[in-house]
């Protein structure tokens, strides 16, 4: 029988995970058995069930974080820009990613679809791949473009690990993935109902062990995970219930999170990891699994600053719909600074949240932030002037 962990133990596991820049583990699941193969991914959205069913494992790429200091990546690129790409070309230009096969560059924004350019010419032997989306989303259209784009993918992959990737193989990667959305889920509607059981410092560290371990393990772990929170109590603070938008991309230093928290806030519902919650529900394991994903992108996937949304009127719905759902009390806008998509965006999320009168602040970060004390005073602020002036 297996030994039962505590939350702590889980934890630190996944705080390892998150400081290792090695990439120790899915270093060693590559060598565990000959002709294995890694692929990696940026944020925000990648097909990962196409690359499991190749039998490779998709690597999570979220930046160098805190602890990278950025010499070589910056020679690339100029210096108003986000930190994410020069740190990720840090890493590579550092062999840190010496036992990836394979780049794939989601779109993003212009940025992170230059990068997929510039990796290339530094890494010609590396299979990479800019990866389109539709913005059209009919099935007729965008659907049918959508599914050549997967096709294309599901082919490239093919020739890389040397072997065909059946239907059957994809319907069973999607069902291990439906399994792992459905816990994700779980692990956020928790941290709904009771933050306090679940510390946004925690979950983050959790969801972003999945990026770096394969999914059956990174399943076993939520589940073990919502086990340990729901048998350990911990004491309910006096805490505002906020969400926190922006952080879909680069991400922000582990201890701007903790700030936020320390201010007396509780992180009810945020947009951190988008990538393994992109899809809103179970994908479809009868049919054609191609046409599957292709048709749950368009009509079951999250909305954010870096998907398309052609109707204006409803542009910030999703964020209106979250503080309904997760009885928020307010909404904190982070992003890296110099981010288009998130910085774009926000004025008009602003502007639905004040025609129904829901408080929000906002600020900016880079990856490697330092100084959390003004974050903290800020937040602070926020939940006190809710906590004082809102309504009961």
């Amino acid at each position: 029988m297996a030994e039962t962990r505590t939350t702590a133990e889980i934890v630190a596991q996944c705080q390892a995970l998150f400081d290792d820049l090695e990439f120790t583990h899915s270093r060693r699941w590559k060598e565990a058995a000959p002709g294995r193969k890694v692929v990696g991914y940026l944020p925000v959205y990648v097909p990962a069930e196409i690359i499991h069913a190749a039998g490779m494992l998709p690597l999570g790429i979220l930046g160098g974080g805190e602890n990278l200091e950025v010499i070589h990546g910056d020679a690339y690129y100029q210096s108003y820009i986000c930190r994410i790409p020069r740190s990720t070309l840090e890493l590579g230009i550092t062999g840190k990613f010496d036992f990836v096969d394979g780049f794939l560059f989601p779109s993003i924004c212009d940025v992170i679809r230059n990068l997929s350019g510039i990796w290339k010419l530094l890494f010609p032997k590396v299979y990479v791949r800019y990866f389109d989306v539709p913005q059209e989303f009919t099935d007729d259209v965008g659907g049918v473009y959508y599914e050549k784009e997967l096709q294309e993918l599901r082919e490239g992959l093919a020739h890389l690990g040397g072997r065909p990737i059946t239907d059957e193989a994809l319907r069973t990667s999607i069902a291990l993935f439906n399994e792992n959305r459905k816990l994700v889920r779980e692990v956020y509607d928790l941290r709904a109902r009771t933050p306090w059981l679940t510390p946004t410092s925690e979950v983050y560290l959790v969801m972003r062990a999945g990026m770096v371990v394969p999914v059956e393990e990174h399943s076993a772990l939520l589940r073990e995970y919502l086990a340990a929170v729901q048998a350990e109590p911990r004491p309910m603070r006096d805490n505002c219930r906020v969400i926190l938008n922006g952080v879909f991309c680069e991400q922000p230093p582990l201890n701007l999170v903790k700030a936020i928290e320390m201010s007396g806030c509780y992180v009810v519902d945020d947009d951190f990891m988008l990538v393994n919650r992109w899809l809103l529900d179970d994908v479809p394991t009868s049919g054609d699994p191609i046409q599957a994903l292709a048709r749950a992108f368009l009509h079951r996937s999250a909305e954010t600053a870096a998907k398309y949304q052609p109707d204006l009127a409803k542009k910030g719905q999703y964020l209106l719909d979250a503080v309904r759902d997760r009885a928020a009390e307010g909404v904190i806008f982070a992003a890296p600074s110099f981010c288009d998509p998130a910085l774009l965006e926000r004025p008009m999320l602003e502007s639905r949240l004040e025609k129904v009168d829901v408080p929000h602040i906002g600020f900016k970060y880079a990856e490697n932030s330092g100084q959390m004390q003004p974050v903290r005073e800020q937040a602070g602020t926020f939940a006190d002037s809710i906590k004082l002036w809102s309504s009961p």
